[in-house]
């Protein structure tokens, strides 16, 4: 069964000197890196997502087009240089976006789910209606959001319609 990392919105905005930094942001991204390292080493594609803001809304807090804060965070990028980049304006990672095509020409069928705003892209890309023809888990370590509380509700909510891993258990 071919598999694939998607790693979503690990931005610049997201860290401390960022427009919205999260709670444990550089911890999260240290998962994450690892994560990455152990999904190539087990041959699993890694696919980035990353959000831009769409200026026709006017400008936004965070995430706005050609901003520093926009951009994947450095150690992201190295981690997995040559992995395609996915442009999305929404939360769904597949709304509108050209996710379903990438994963469907690399014949993939299983998708572990990291990155920021577990509340918000994370779980509304994992649950997904474009989602629902793959076998999906969550990588419960390798997310974050605005703080500990809302990270752990949005986990157990949606934990009821995909599985949450540990990135150590699904890549060693």
């Amino acid at each position: 069964m071919r598999k694939a990392l998607i790693v979503i919105d690990v931005q610049n905005d997201y860290f401390p000197s960022g427009n919205f930094p999260l709670w444990n942001a550089d911890k999260t991204l240290t998962h994450i890196e690892l994560a990455i390292a152990n999904a190539i080493k087990n041959k699993v594609e890694i696919i980035h997502v990353q959000h831009i803001a769409n200026p026709d809304n006017g400008v936004s807090p965070f995430f706005n087009e050609d901003s520093e804060g926009v951009q994947i965070h450095p150690r992201i990028l190295a981690a997995a240089p040559d992995a395609p980049i996915v442009i999305k304006r929404h939360a769904d990672g597949f709304h509108h976006t050209n996710l379903d095509n990438i994963l469907q020409a690399q014949d993939i069928q299983e998708l572990f789910i990291c990155g920021m705003m577990t509340q918000n892209c994370v779980t509304h890309t994992a649950i997904s209606k474009a989602a629902e023809k793959y076998q999906v888990s969550i990588l419960a370590d390798c997310c974050t959001t605005v703080d500990e509380m809302i990270h752990g509700i949005a986990l157990s909510a949606v934990s009821t319609r995909v599985v949450l891993r540990q990135s150590t258990e699904v890549f060693s």
